[in-house]
């Protein structure tokens, strides 16, 4: 099976290479990664912006690479509560030819220096740099990882919502 994830993200890629893995462990996978515009802002603020952008990436993979047989996008957003606290989450949408699977991951809440900072314009990413003194850590652990020292992390984050947003596809007679 050939499955073209809209990101050069390498976690992305592996997460969404395990979530395929694990609901469907007899399959030969063949994953690739495409950078694609998600015709969202920067940083999806809302749960609506953010499924939005996860969708359209999905779509646009299945555009920039039409001989596969899934496109996924995954799209990491922020969901403001009140005017000081802010949820972090994302969505994974996995299309074929014939039928469209989504799912959300878990969300938590982001410290107030984080949150002042991508009030301030800044996207997700470059804030947890900025607050953990690091470099490109949307790369690596991400904020999940950050905020638990490594107990959670991006791709442990992503892969259940993989596995959800594929039940369409492994319960065919069901949907």
């Amino acid at each position: 099976m050939k499955i073209i994830i809209a990101s050069k993200n390498p976690i992305k890629i592996q997460a969404v290479h395990d979530g395929f893995t694990e609901i469907f462990p007899d399959w030969k996978l063949e994953t690739e990664g495409v950078s694609v515009p998600s015709e969202v802002s920067d940083q999806p603020i809302g749960d609506k912006e953010t499924f939005t952008g996860a969708l359209n990436r999905a779509k646009n993979a299945q555009k920039a690479m039409p001989n596969a047989d899934f496109w996924v996008g995954v799209e990491g957003g922020n969901i403001r509560h009140g005017e000081n606290e802010m949820e972090v989450m994302a969505w994974i949408v996995v299309i074929s030819k014939n039928k469209i699977g989504k799912a959300r991951t878990a969300g938590f809440f982001l410290p107030q220096k984080v949150v002042d900072l991508i009030n301030q314009g800044y996207e997700l990413g470059h804030a947890d740099d900025i607050v953990f003194k690091l470099e490109n850590s949307k790369q690596k652990m991400g904020s999940a990882g950050l905020l638990t020292d490594g107990v959670m992390n991006r791709l442990r984050l992503y892969v259940p919502a993989v596995i959800f947003a594929l039940i369409p596809f492994y319960k065919e007679e069901l949907y």
